[in-house]
């Protein structure tokens, strides 16, 4: 199955009232960066075991781990969760560069250093998830 026909079953398999807006960030972020990677985590481990939420991702950026390992992993990922939806930017160097730029602007959401998590849309500037969204895809230093 391909990764398109993996995101389009993950969407769909939601509660319905997440699959409008799952789609919808799907659809801002693939417009953001025409063309680019996608990946779909199911979030089973290794040995099938359920770790984490599914989740979608976007880009491509190298993982350097503490150790000095590496692994490829994606820059900006969404995911449903038991209360709303989590976007993860992950490709950022200043850890405090989310909550500073967008934790007043974007809504009623938490931010952390690498998360804006809301219950659904309704609820945050979109535009202002756009750009948080273009600050983990676009090159740039940050």
């Amino acid at each position: 199955m391909s990764i398109d026909d993996q995101i389009d079953n993950y969407i769909n398999s939601l509660p319905e009232i997440k699959v409008h807006d799952m789609r919808r960030i799907h659809e801002m972020i693939c417009a953001i960066a025409p063309g680019v990677r996608l990946w779909y985590l199911d979030g089973k481990d290794e040995q099938g075991k359920v770790v984490s939420n599914p989740n979608i991702g976007y880009g491509y950026q190298e993982m350097v781990y503490a150790n000095g390992s590496s692994k490829p992993f994606y820059r900006v990922g969404i995911s449903a969760n038991t209360t709303g939806i989590s976007v993860y930017i992950l490709g950022l160097s200043d850890k405090t560069y989310l909550a500073r730029t967008y934790g007043a602007t974007i809504g009623k959401a938490t931010v952390t250093g690498y998360c804006i998590k809301f219950k659904g849309l309704d609820q945050i500037n979109l535009s202002e998830l756009q750009k948080a969204a273009e600050d983990g895809l676009l090159p740039r230093d940050i």
